[in-house]
Order: C-alpha cells, then sequence, then structure tokens
C-alpha cells in the first residue's frame, strides 16, 4: 500500500511482508504486553524488599522503573515504541551510571530476575533467548569493577 502498511493490516487481517505472513516478534511470542507486565510484577516484588537494590530506587515508589524496564523490554523484543517515544534512545549505560553497581548487586538483579522470568513459563527455547540477553545486559550494567586479586592474574607463558 502506499502509505507504507501491508494489505493485511490495511484490511485488519495478518501483517504481510511480500505477500506471505510476517513472523511474529519474539514480543509476540513471549505474549505481549501480559507478558512483560507480569515479568516485571515478579521482578519487582522482589527488589521492593532487598536491601542491596531498593536503595537505588526513589523511596516513594517503584511505579516509575516497572514502566521505564517494562517499556523498553517491549521495545527492545518488538513490541511498542513507547518508550523511545517518552524517554528517547535508551543509553543502558549512561542512564545507570549515577548507581554503584557492583558484581553483588549484578548477581542479584539476575537472581531476582530468573526468579521473574521462572515464574512466566516460557517455552525453553525463548526462555533461553530471553535470559541470554538479560545475563549480558546485567554484565554490561556492573560499573564496579571487582577487585583484582593479588599476585599475578594472566600468565601468557602458560597459554
Amino acid at each position: 500500500m502506499s502509505d507504507g502498511t501491508t494489505q493485511g493490516e490495511a484490511t485488519g487481517g495478518d501483517p504481510t511482508v511480500g505477500g506471505t505472513p510476517a513472523q511474529p516478534t519474539p514480543y509476540e511470542l513471549f505474549g505481549a504486553a501480559p507478558f512483560f507486565e507480569s515479568l516485571v510484577e515478579a521482578f519487582y516484588r522482589q527488589v521492593a524488599e532487598d536491601d542491596v537494590l531498593r536503595p537505588m530506587y526513589p523511596p516513594d515508589s517503584l511505579e516509575g522503573a516497572k514502566w521505564r524496564l517494562r517499556a523498553f523490554l517491549e521495545q527492545y523484543w518488538g513490541g511498542p515504541t513507547t518508550y523511545s517515544d517518552q524517554r528517547g534512545h535508551p543509553r543502558l549505560r549512561m542512564r545507570h551510571a549515577g548507581f554503584a553497581i557492583d558484581s553483588v548487586a549484578r548477581d542479584r538483579w539476575l537472581t531476582y530476575m530468573r526468579r521473574a522470568l521462572d515464574e512466566q513459563g516460557l517455552p525453553s527455547d525463548q526462555d533461553l533467548m530471553l535470559w541470554q540477553y538479560l545475563q549480558g545486559a546485567a554484565f554490561a550494567m556492573q560499573n564496579v569493577p571487582d577487585e583484582t586479586p593479588p599476585g599475578p592474574v594472566f600468565d601468557a607463558e602458560s597459554t
């Protein structure tokens, strides 16, 4: 169609690409908005009681953080672009730079996210896809390095 919609979209049917049905996005496969709402709620239920992560959030409410995480994940996985529409480019490392995120905080975040993801009951291939992303993101957000162990850390002669 001349306005950029497909014939399927214009008639209320399934969107198509080149006359064949478009592949569903991970957002759709995971369960769309209800999935991400449930995941984020399960995650923040745990954060609310945590002595390491909770102090990183405003004392009065986690609602803003819930919205940001949900909207970001929905957009990343092919859902609505609400996050960027309202906040611009995600710039995750920059947005987290003001928080001391060490390996303890990172691992706590991952523990709670793993539990939240387990509650969702995704098929194993979808679970793995999402979990691999979440692990990479968590490690990328760590901005306080672990202490370097005493003594040689790497010995090129032994390799």
